[in-house]
């Protein structure tokens, strides 16, 4: 049998109770025993209640940990120490993995042989969302392909292969635990190990877009934070300098800026132009070497672990 942990993350959300139903519907594979690690980073361990109750119905071993920090990398790496399996698979609290989500995402790694399989998160809004947002399902996620292949990840929708000594012992930097964008630079650096990266296109997860990220002004804030983590992984990761880096990143805002102009009458078109010439504004400053914002746990925050270098 070969053991699968699957990690879900939670702070303040009552929606790990669905999330966690979710996983604990689904049929098992052939020759996988799954066991779930549920890790609360709440400052009191308010989650551990509803997924004790559940805990008793599964037919899965079900494990609660308490990894208090307000901080998601702190809450990453205690799942990650918990974890035993050769496998670790992810996926967020708010979100609820469809039936046959974990059998394809087993598929797929059975199939390539790849040390990181990947899903698509796939958006729900609510009724009277903006239209050009349900349109573009702007909230979505799918892996980005650079010359066809897919080099970076995130940890909404993953199913990991841990069993190369480098990838067991690599962990979250705390540094971003706090911005976000913590997993991108973890997928880059498995990148940068040969990891190799594929889509399980059945693999999907749903998440319910909750009412305070329909405005434009949390996209915009997600778009500018994942320019700051590009920048931080060009520099921390591939030894990019950052003048060297800073003309096009200033060139691509500067063209994002005048196709959003270009289709202004088109609130997708504009509103797209706009968010990706954010993204780029971000890496500028990223590269200039200002502090990405704070977007997850509120609040004072526990004091952090070492990042990594």
């Amino acid at each position: 049998m070969v053991g699968i942990d699957i990690c879900i993350c939670t702070f303040r959300r009552p929606e790990v109770a669905a999330a966690l139903a979710s996983v604990l519907a689904q049929d098992i594979p052939d020759g996988v025993a799954p066991r779930v690690l549920v890790v609360d980073n709440d400052d009191v361990p308010g989650a551990r209640a509803a997924v004790e109750a559940l805990a008793t119905r599964a037919v899965v071993p079900v494990v609660y940990r308490h990894a208090p920090g307000r901080n998601i990398s702190i809450a990453r790496n205690a799942a990650l120490d918990e974890a035993t399996a050769r496998f670790t698979a992810f996926i967020d609290d708010d979100e609820v993995a469809r039936p046959g989500w974990l059998a394809a995402l087993w598929a797929a790694r059975q199939a390539s042989g790849a040390e990181v399989v990947l899903g698509p998160v796939e958006a729900i809004y609510p009724e009277g969302a903006p239209a050009w947002m349900a349109a573009a399902a702007i909230h979505s996620t799918q892996p980005v392909r650079q010359r066809g292949e897919i080099r970076s990840g995130y940890s909404a929708n993953v199913l990991i292969d841990r069993a190369r000594p480098e990838i067991r012992t690599l962990r979250f930097d705390p540094g971003l635990g706090r911005s976000g964008g913590e997993d991108t630079d973890y997928f880059a650096r498995v990148a940068l190990m040969g990891g190799r990266f594929v889509l399980a296109p059945d693999a999907i997860v749903q998440e319910a877009v909750a009412p305070d990220r329909l405005g434009f002004r949390w996209l915009a804030v997600r778009r500018f934070r994942m320019g700051m983590t590009h920048a931080r992984v060009l520099v921390r990761r591939h030894g990019v300098r950052p003048w060297r880096a800073l003309p096009l990143a200033m060139a691509k805002a500067l063209a994002c800026g005048l196709m959003a102009l270009a289709g202004a009458w088109d609130a997708g078109h504009r509103n797209a132009a706009v968010l990706r010439g954010l993204l780029h504004v971000g890496v500028v400053a990223g590269l200039a070497g200002l502090s990405a914002p704070v977007v997850y746990g509120g609040g004072p925050a526990a004091p952090e672990e070492g990042a990594q270098p």
